[in-house]
């Protein structure tokens, strides 16, 4: 079974910044050229997640105000305290609930998403950082 694996990198501002990288994850599957197969998508950092939402901008500012009462920013966590200059200790819980990677099935070179459904980036941290994804496809 073909393996193709593409990585590419998402300047994101932090702070539960969401970015849409459908048609990146798209791109790179038109590059592998494969028929039906599974793509997983993968970010490299345990501040940010990767999910599937409908991406439109009520629910980008609900998906903040959720995590911001579930996982509160709050120099308590021990993180923040046993690590001298840290404040992201609420970033690596999050990232910890939402995961770093999503599977998404292919077929006809097309991503078998729903009509309203994006794949998009969550960065969780408190800074402005670049975020390092990796495509990884299987199929034939």
């Amino acid at each position: 079974m073909p393996v193709f694996t593409h990585n590419f990198s998402v300047n994101m501002k932090g702070r539960s910044h969401i970015e849409n990288i459908s048609d990146t994850v798209r791109q790179c599957l038109s590059h592998a050229r494969l028929q039906t197969g599974i793509v997983t998508i993968f970010v490299k950092h345990t501040t940010a997640s990767v999910l599937i939402i409908e991406d439109e901008p009520g629910l980008r500012a609900d998906t903040k105000t959720l995590w911001d009462q579930l996982v509160p920013a709050d120099s308590a966590w021990r993180h923040n305290r046993v690590n001298p200059g840290e404040d992201n200790g609420h970033s690596h819980l999050r990232g910890q609930i939402q995961g770093q990677s999503l599977t998404i099935p292919f077929a006809g070179m097309q991503l078998l998403l729903g009509t309203w459904q994006a794949i998009v980036l969550l960065d969780f941290d408190t800074r402005a950082r670049s975020r390092e994804i990796v495509v990884h496809i299987m199929g034939e």
